[in-house]
């Protein structure tokens, strides 16, 4: 692998570098409050507290069902969202150590456009294509 450091061309300068990590940085920002959000909103409250309903009688069924699929879906969409959180951490991870940038399969460059889409890209577009064919 480091002979492949050597041979590589820098393609991006540090102003480029600096672009991609404040970006990568913004949407971690961004996904953070959703997530604080999230914790407090939904996925740190108790069902009564959830439901708002504080009196000592039961309530009906389909409530606590509406109740509990609103928790399971907030639990998913934070678990998405952390994974999200990962690869924007592996992102800033490549551009410290100089493989940010460059495709994982091919080695070749990744677009400046593909990287102004998806900050975090590993792939370039025909890795990328290759790897979602049947």
């Amino acid at each position: 692998m480091s002979e492949d450091k050597t041979k590589r061309v820098e393609l991006y300068d540090p102003a480029d570098k600096e672009h991609y990590r404040q970006i990568i940085e913004d949407k971690k920002r961004d996904l953070l409050k959703e997530l604080g959000y999230l914790k407090e909103s939904s996925l740190e409250t108790t069902l009564d507290e959830y439901s708002g309903d504080y009196s000592t009688y039961s309530f009906h069924m389909a409530d606590q069902g509406t109740d509990a699929q609103e928790r399971e879906k907030a639990f998913m969409f934070a678990h998405r969202e952390g994974r999200f959180l990962n690869h924007l951490n592996r992102a800033l991870d490549r551009i410290k150590d100089g493989t940010y940038g460059y495709c994982q399969k091919c080695r070749k460059p990744i677009p400046k456009k593909r990287l102004e889409a998806v900050p975090h890209a590993t792939l370039c577009i025909d890795c990328k294509s290759r790897e979602e064919e049947p």
